[in-house]
């Protein structure tokens, strides 16, 4: 039986032994996925041993994404752009590093939730590694304009220099929260660490244009802080990023088996798994 794991620390909270298990069996993949927890100092102990004992595969979650690149000895374009990676699939001596959560993402919007990118204007809010992270892809789909916001304003204008080439037709522009005055958005995407801390980004009542979809990264029962802030602005459609986290598992998944496994039924139970009380 092949062998697949998603290393972190901590990793006791991971969805994507759940996730996995039911791709495999939805088509008929005869693996096992299980999380390993690994020390602050162990990332790199932890991945060798799992792959001298037979792994064929790791997800990487925090706060290893970026130490991950380093054990990769070729890197996809998606992943040398975001300068981290999710996703570790081992072949002999080569060890391919790719990051599957901006695909992930624009999987979700574009797929799960209808909500095309092409010729819309996008705010990404952040300028961290889940940002980075999803710049390309979204990039990729073509947006009339992508919108980095961002607390350290120096930040975000770093993320669009070093992002600049590959906006082709797209505008990419960069500032802080308080230039967003005066300014709609179709689709306003929350990449920041502030639903952790239970707070919301900074936005003037205006930023959301009329139709216009919240997305928060972050996910969990109910309106995380981002989602009960655009509410209270009048915004009808929401989404938090459990959708993110099946697509980029999915992407993951095609990746390492070579089939793609249909995400909307998983999605679907996992949805319904985290509304029920434990």
């Amino acid at each position: 039986m092949d062998r697949y794991a998603v290393i972190g620390h901590p990793v006791e909270h991971s969805k994507s032994p759940i996730i996995h298990t039911a791709f495999a069996r939805q088509t008929r993949q005869d693996l096992c996925y299980q999380a390993l927890l690994a020390p602050l100092d162990g990332f790199s102990d932890t991945v060798r041993m799992f792959r001298a004992g037979g792994g064929r595969g790791v997800n990487v979650t925090v706060p290893f994404k970026l130490e991950a690149c380093a054990l990769a000895t070729r890197l996809t374009a998606r992943a040398k752009a975001a300068g981290a990676l999710n996703t570790l699939t081992f072949n002999g001596d080569i060890v391919v590093g790719d990051n599957t959560d901006g695909i992930g993402l624009v999987r979700d919007l574009v797929l799960n939730l209808s909500c095309p990118l092409a010729g819309q204007r996008v705010l990404l809010l952040g300028a961290g590694g889940a940002a980075r992270g999803v710049i390309l892809p979204l990039l990729q789909v073509r947006p009339t304009a992508l919108t980095i916001a961002n607390r350290t304003v120096s930040r975000a204008h770093e993320l669009r220099a070093a992002f600049a080439e590959y906006a082709d037709q797209s505008a990419l522009t960069a500032g802080g929260f308080e230039d967003l005055e005066g300014w709609e958005f179709d689709v306003v995407i929350n990449a920041t660490s502030a639903s952790l801390e239970n707070e919301a980004p900074p936005l003037p009542d205006k930023i959301f244009a009329p139709g216009a979809l919240a997305y928060d990264m972050m996910y969990g029962m109910g309106d995380t802080p981002f989602l009960a802030a655009a509410r209270a602005m009048g915004v009808t459609r929401l989404a938090d990023g459990l959708g993110m986290l099946v697509e980029q598992a999915a992407e993951s998944f095609a990746l390492w088996r070579g089939v793609r496994p249909k995400s909307a039924p998983v999605l679907s139970k996992l949805r319904r798994k985290l509304a029920t009380p434990a």
